[in-house]
């Protein structure tokens, strides 16, 4: 699940990057509090992952233009380069 989860987060930095603006602004643009994405909220205090919900990551899709299967691609993409990192 570690996996499937950094993904997640990498995806809304690969979609601000995309559009070229920051995780701040994705998540206003998508009316979203400009904190939604800090790396500080991706684990909770005691160390357990977060997970963004699929109202957020929908409002983002919405405002990035990017369609659910575009978005799939993107999150297999970063699943297979986490597997690289932990295979060396």
């Amino acid at each position: 699940m570690q996996k499937q989860n950094a993904a997640m987060w990498k995806s809304m930095d690969y979609l601000a990057q995309k559009m070229k603006i920051s995780c701040s602004r994705l998540a206003k643009n998508g009316g979203l509090d400009a904190t939604t994405f800090n790396k500080s909220k991706r684990k909770s205090k005691y160390g357990q992952l977060r997970w963004l919900s699929m109202e957020t990551i929908f409002k983002i899709l919405k405002t990035s233009h990017t369609s659910v299967l575009e978005y799939a691609i993107i999150l297999q993409t970063l699943m297979d380069k986490y597997d690289e990192k932990t295979d060396m």
